[in-house]
Formats: C-alpha cells, sequence, structure tokens
C-alpha cells in the first residue's frame, strides 16, 4: 500500500501552524524594520552602525579561523596518532561545549582583569606592584572566548571526516614519498574540507548570535545592538532594522551550511578498505601531542570551571546557594515544560512529513529546522510585538464584552519565555527526531494500515514505542539549551522572572561574581549530560567493515 496516496487529513495544517514559531518572529521583525525610526536610525548609523559592522565581522572571522585550526589538528591528533591519553582526549575535547561563552568570558575577565584572581596571585608571588596582562574585556578577548568554546564544532565534523578516510589513500600518498604533513596537507585536509566548513558554519551562525560574551567583553555587535536599541532607545523599528541586517550574516551562514553539507556526500563501497592506521609518536611529539590537546581542554573547561569552584567556595556563607538553588528550580520547571511542548511539537512535524509527504508538509518542517539559526536577540524581539499586540487585543475585547482585563497573560507571565524557547530551540528536537524517524521502515506503516489501524492508534502502538530513546534524548538536549539560554530569556522574561543564566548575567554585571558562582557551576554541571551522550554516540569505531569515501 502506498501511503503517499492517503488522505493527507490535517497534517499539513498542524504542520504550517507549528512552523509559524519561527516564520512570524522573522516577518515581525522585517515588517517591523519598514516602519519610521524617528531618528533614532539616522542618529545609529552615523554613530554605531560602523562599529558594529567592523566588529562583528572581525569577531567572525577571527573565531571561525581560531576554531578551524584547533578543532582540525587536534581531531587530526586523536584520529590518527597514538599517544599516551589519546583515548581520554577523545571525548574531554568536547568539554568546552558545556561552558557557554558568556560564563567562560565572565570566569577569564575575572581572572585577568587588574585586581583580578590572576594579577593578585602574581603580585603575591613576585611582589610586583604592577603587572600588564592582556585585557580580557576587548575584541581578542571575545574572540578568545568564543574560540575555546565553540571549536568542539569543528572537532566533531573533523574527527568523524577523518575517521571515515581510507587508511588506503594516506599509504599511498607516503609511498610516493610524502611525510606526514605532507600526506595531511595534500590529502586528507582536502578530503574533510567540506565537513571543516560545516563545523565553522556553525561556529559562525553561534558567534554571530552571541550576546552574553561579547556584551561582558565590551565588544559592541550586531547581537548587542538589538537588545540596547530595544531597552535603551526603546525603538522597535530600529531595533528591527539591526536585527534584519543580523538575520542576513545567519541566512549566508546557514546557506554556507547548506552548501557544504551537500557537497560532504559519501557512498559506500562494495569493497572493504582499510581505516587509517594510527602512527605510534615518540616521546617528544607524544609530549607536543599531549600538551596541544591538553590546551584547549584546559583553557575552555578547567579553567573557567576551577575559577568559579573557588569562588562559589569563598561565597558559601552567603545566601548565593540558596538563590542558586531558587533560580535552578525555576530553569527546571520552565526548561522541562519547553522541552516537553518541543518534543510533541516535533513529533507532530515529523508525523505530518510521514503521513503527507510532499511540499505541503516539507516547507514548514524546513521552516521548523531554521529556528536554531536565529539569535535569541531576534527570537525576542520578533516575539514581543506580535505577542504584546495580542495581550492588548485580548485585553481590549474582555473589556468590551465582559468589562474585565486579564492583564498581561502572554508578556506579563513566562508563556513569553516558553513560546521563545520553541522559537530557538524547535530545531534540536527536529533533527533529532529526523534520524529516528528515517530509521522506521514504511513497511510498518503499510502493515498497520492493513490490520485497520487507525493513523492516532498507528502512532500510539507502533511508533511512539520505537521513538522512546530518541525522544527522551531530544527532551534533554532541548532541556540543556533552554537552561543556557540568555539573550531570548532576557528579552521574553516577565518582572522578577529569574533564570540560572538571567541570575549569572545580573550579578555578573553588578561584579558580583562570587555570588553567581554557585549559578553558573549548575548550568555547566547540567551540560555534561548531553556532551557525555554526544560523545558516546560519535565516537567513530575502530572497526569497520566498509569504507565510506567522498562523491
Amino acid at each position: 500500500m502506498n501511503l503517499s496516496v492517503l488522505r493527507p487529513g490535517p497534517w499539513p495544517l498542524i504542520a504550517l501552524a507549528v512552523s509559524l514559531l519561527v516564520v512570524v518572529p522573522l516577518a515581525t521583525v522585517v515588517f517591523a524594520s519598514l516602519g519610521d525610526a524617528q531618528g533614532s536610525w539616522a542618529h545609529l548609523a552615523q554613530t554605531r552602525l560602523g562599529t558594529y559592522t567592523r566588529n562583528t565581522l572581525t569577531l567572525a572571522a577571527a573565531v571561525c579561523a581560531a576554531t578551524a585550526v584547533i578543532g582540525t589538528a587536534t581531531a587530526w591528533v586523536v584520529t590518527t596518532c597514538q599517544f599516551p591519553g589519546r583515548r581520554l582526549f577523545a571525548w574531554a575535547l568536547l568539554l568546552p561545549l558545556t561552558v557557554p561563552a558568556y560564563l567562560a568570558a565572565y570566569a577569564y575577565t575575572d581572572l585577568l582583569e587588574p585586581g583580578g584572581q590572576l594579577d593578585a596571585a602574581l603580585r603575591a608571588q613576585t611582589g610586583w606592584s604592577t603587572l600588564d596582562l592582556p585585557p580580557a574585556r576587548s575584541l581578542a578577548g571575545a574572540a578568545f572566548v568564543l574560540s575555546i568554546t565553540l571549536y568542539p564544532y569543528v572537532y566533531l565534523a573533523a574527527r568523524a571526516s577523518f575517521a571515515e578516510q581510507s587508511g588506503a589513500a594516506i599509504e599511498v600518498s607516503r609511498t610516493l614519498g610524502r611525510g606526514p604533513w605532507a600526506s595531511f596537507f595534500r590529502v586528507a585536509l582536502p578530503m574533510a574540507r567540506p565537513s571543516i566548513a560545516a563545523g565553522a558554519a556553525l561556529v559562525l551562525m553561534e558567534t554571530l548570535g552571541d550576546f552574553g560574551a561579547v556584551e561582558h567583553c565590551a565588544v559592541d555587535t550586531f547581537a548587542t545592538g538589538v537588545f540596547h536599541a530595544w531597552r535603551s532607545l526603546e525603538s522597535a523599528t530600529t531595533a528591527a532594522r539591526l536585527a534584519t541586517v543580523l538575520i542576513t550574516f545567519v541566512a549566508f551562514a546557514v546557506l554556507l551550511e547548506g552548501i557544504t553539507r551537500r557537497r560532504a556526500r559519501f557512498y559506500q563501497l562494495g569493497t572493504r578498505l582499510p581505516p587509517v592506521r594510527r602512527t605510534t609518536l615518540r616521546p617528544a611529539a607524544a609530549v607536543a601531542a599531549i600538551v596541544g590537546c591538553a590546551l584547549p581542554v584546559a583553557m575552555g573547561f578547567a579553567l573557567p570551571v576551577a575559577a568559579f569552584a573557588r569562588l562559589a567556595w569563598s561565597a558559601v556563607e552567603s545566601h548565593a546557594v540558596q538563590i542558586a538553588i531558587e533560580a535552578g528550580l525555576r530553569s527546571a520547571s520552565v526548561a522541562a515544560v519547553a522541552a516537553a511542548i518541543a518534543v510533541v511539537l516535533a513529533l507532530a512535524v515529523r508525523f505530518a512529513r510521514r503521513f503527507a509527504p510532499g511540499p505541503a508538509t516539507a516547507t514548514p518542517a524546513a521552516a521548523c529546522r531554521l529556528g536554531y539559526a536565529i539569535p535569541g536577540t531576534v527570537v525576542g524581539l520578533g516575539l514581543l510585538i506580535p505577542l504584546a499586540a495580542m495581550d492588548r487585543g485580548f485585553n481590549g475585547l474582555t473589556l468590551w464584552a465582559f468589562d474585565w482585563r486579564p492583564g498581561l497573560i502572554l508578556t506579563g507571565t513566562a508563556a513569553a519565555v516558553v513560546i521563545g524557547y520553541q522559537t530557538r530551540f524547535l530545531a534540536v528536537a527536529t533533527a533529532l527526531l529526523d534520524g529516528a524517524f528515517k530509521r522506521l521502515r514504511p513497511s510498518l506503516d503499510e502493515a498497520a494500515r492493513t490490520l485497520g489501524s487507525s493513523r492516532l492508534e498507528m502512532i500510539r502502538r507502533v511508533h511512539l514505542p520505537l521513538l522512546r530513546g530518541s525522544v527522551a534524548a531530544a527532551a534533554l538536549l532541548v532541556f540543556v539549551d533552554v537552561v543556557k539560554e540568555l539573550p531570548a530569556t532576557l528579552m521574553l522574561r516577565p518582572f522578577n522572572f529569574d533564570t540560572l543564566a538571567v541570575r549569572v548575567y545580573q550579578l555578573a554585571g553588578d561584579e558580583r561574581l562570587p555570588e553567581a558562582s554557585a549559578a553558573a557551576l549548575v548550568i555547566i554541571a547540567i551540560g555534561v549530560i548531553p556532551v557525555a551522550t554526544l560523545s558516546r554516540l560519535t565516537q567513530p569505531s575502530s572497526a569497520r567493515t566498509k569504507s565510506l569515501q567522498p562523491q
């Protein structure tokens, strides 16, 4: 039985309704940018627009270049070289993903700024009165912080590509007189270039949308400009115009990622080719490999964690722990609700694609996958305007009909925050469930339909039991992303609604980092769970029976 000829039912409408969570904010920003800025845009264009453009492009270029070098080099070493600690570094190099960039920025500014932890320690040891440490609150500082926390995106993509390359190509290069470095640059690197570019494109999207780290490092970018134009200038049009420029940059990153993903196609050969053979390093080279792999882990994970642990210990007598627990419970509750809703919506979109294949469901599904690429500041701006209009309209209706005002139901409660999380992280749940649905054979649906099961019965009795593990993993990833999210929460949260991320942001802005450290450690600890899962799922197999070659 061909499922595509069955009546589509309500599934296209369901997919379209879910996609509005992403389409409406984007359309709102573009439409709002056409309004009258009342002189604020002209003032901003003359004073800050050039700085926003220069800083954003410079930061993006620096971070992409640094992460490409770090991620590719470490991936090549752990994949093709044998040295003490290689297995440990293979997963430890992913640990910086657990540290949000804004937390790393808080830790390093406290370490490096005058009077900070490192400055005080060096003064105590050396007795010098002045120390010239590199400034953390600068464009270079922001690039450093983003690079050491985002390089695992490139590392993951490069490691997978190097692991899937055939060792025969490297061996042929070596027999032709090429040394290890020449074989890397002439053979392995060109074959892995699409995967490395895809990882760098993800880094580019994260860099363009970052708010907390660049603001704390005193770097003006488009992401910070959108937030301050909305809060300080109180001009929705000016903020929308800045957001439109930022969306253009992000669209370029999405296009680049799509192009590289299409280029990185592989086909399975019928012959059995050997995997890349690891070279046992000599003592001097092994020490260099250990140091090269340990530095990114130390700078991206160990140093921030140690700094926060020391600060948290110094504030143990205060109410910081109690406040962190309260904010943690609030974060956990809203994250659990947001994760459950995101999984339900992602399942609805995927079932729509399965039961009603075609452009009517493919287009909304593609729109849902764009949400993660939208910066949090753009999500906040794009939702505040329509949600506020809905609140005003509903209050006007109830006042006319019942002479009663219910108040701000959406923008005055956590509902706006939960909706913003769906816009931002629905793509995470959808992407994870895509692979699970592809493993469900169409014959399962055909057998269930032949036995007279309705689609709802098929979902309940056939699909959901088989998808249980993927659903749990999707909910976990969304939960962790929600706990770490900062800019969208700042713009959409009601008064006195502080999550862990917001609490850390506020205390760090008030130079009360010791009180914020307990909450920062909780955020990092929560992030360890999915990173450990990701490391296990992406660990290359050492015993492959078939090799994948680029097409």
